[in-house]
């Protein structure tokens, strides 16, 4: 870390530690209040929706505060995450709840106040790629100096996961006990087992895309690449013009990509009567639900895709780099439900054959979901709420 930087984020530091004790002080903490804060959108989505839906359905009268901000590095959007910096100071020294689903910076650098629950609802399922402190000497995770002055994901009251099984693994990436991290369920995957919103999303989709239906889907997540904000450009690893020619006709290719990309070279004109891009139309709950296979490399949405009972196979197509660069909690071609290809010709071939082992699909979901029943939220509210 650079010298300026190093002032630079002390400073930042000491300001945000003072300006929650200021408000600590002045403001008094309500019972009733839960913040909702994300850095990864800009409205309140996934995880977070779903538990919100469920607090405004419990008998006790919740205040809401939302906190949304995607960080943008252009000066104008620095001086307003400084501004969102203040925010969440009030907000955490005024709230009994404050509910997270990612890296959120003021909460590593005060003292809350021993009343407040912050509650970290982490963003993905399972436990595959390593994160927080597990990447501590790798290029993806943060520098020892860095760790110095922020000590990341500290000060959560507790963790929500999926199962027992990830337990080991979170307590590791978040560094405290492993009693505190409670494998409830994630709130959005309640989605699947509500039958008003998957048949409301079916029919949304066949108004919008009638030229789909009867098509079958193949949904293609790839994980995001970069780091914290900052993103490297993509592009799509197979060929595209061997999957359109064989598959176009019986298949249509959806893309999702991770809310952090942006730049992702793909010439979408070329191949518009073959690839879709669904994500203004539909969330990644609503797609898992509506296509009929997953493409991915290391995407965590494998976990709750293994809840739909539906084939997924994995394109990995920079592994060693990977695993270099960040490295997983499980050995990789041991660990997918699925098979692995690095070419294109292999991937249509399985494609075309529909081969596929739903037997590694049932266990791999056993292992890394202690329920499913759609209830997860219920059970967050009841036993933190």
């Amino acid at each position: 870390m650079k010298k300026l930087n190093k002032m630079l984020l002390i400073a930042v530091n000491m300001a945000l530690k003072t300006i929650y004790s200021i408000f600590s002080f002045v403001f008094p903490l309500k019972a009733d209040k839960v913040t909702f804060a994300s850095y990864r959108e800009e409205r309140l989505k996934g995880n977070l929706l779903y538990l919100y839906e469920e607090l405004q359905n419990s008998e006790r009268d919740y205040t809401f505060t939302m906190l949304f901000k995607k960080y943008q590095s252009s000066y104008l959007g620095k001086v307003d995450y400084v501004l969102h910096l203040v925010r969440a100071c009030y907000h955490l020294a005024t709230s009994a709840y404050f509910v997270i689903d990612d890296y959120y910076y003021p909460v590593y650098v005060i003292k809350p106040h021993k009343k407040t629950k912050i509650i970290q609802l982490w963003h993905a399922a399972g436990a595959f790629k390593k994160f927080g402190h597990s990447t501590k000497g790798k290029s993806f995770g943060p520098s020892v100096e860095y760790l110095q002055h922020v000590n990341i994901h500290s000060n959560y009251s507790n963790a929500i996961v999926s199962s027992k099984e990830v337990v080991p693994y979170f307590a590791e990436a978040f560094d405290m006990p492993g009693d505190r991290i409670l494998p409830l369920g994630l709130p959005r995957t309640d989605y699947f087992y509500d039958g008003k919103k998957t048949s409301a999303t079916m029919a949304k989709f066949q108004k919008l895309y009638p030229e789909l239906n009867g098509k079958k889907l193949i949904l293609y997540a790839p994980t995001f690449r970069g780091k914290s904000h900052y993103q490297e450009s993509f592009n799509l690893p197979f060929d595209l013009e061997e999957m359109e020619r064989h598959l176009e006709g019986t298949y249509a290719l959806v893309t999702h990509f991770h809310p952090y990309m942006k730049f992702i070279r793909l010439d979408r004109e070329r191949h518009k009567s073959f690839v879709y891009d669904l994500s203004s139309d539909f969330g990644i709950q609503e797609l898992m639900y509506l296509c009929d296979v997953l493409i991915t490399d290391y995407s965590s949405v494998i976990f709750e895709y293994s809840l739909l009972d539906k084939p997924m196979c994995f394109f990995p197509f920079d592994l060693e780099e990977y695993i270099e660069e960040r490295d997983f909690y499980y050995e990789y071609e041991s660990f997918i439900p699925g098979p692995l290809f690095r070419d294109t010709s292999s991937l249509v071939k399985w494609l075309r054959e529909e081969r596929f082992n739903k037997e590694q699909i049932h266990s791999f979901r056993d292992k890394f979901f202690d329920y499913t029943d759609g209830n997860a939220s219920k059970r967050i509210v009841e036993h933190l709420f």
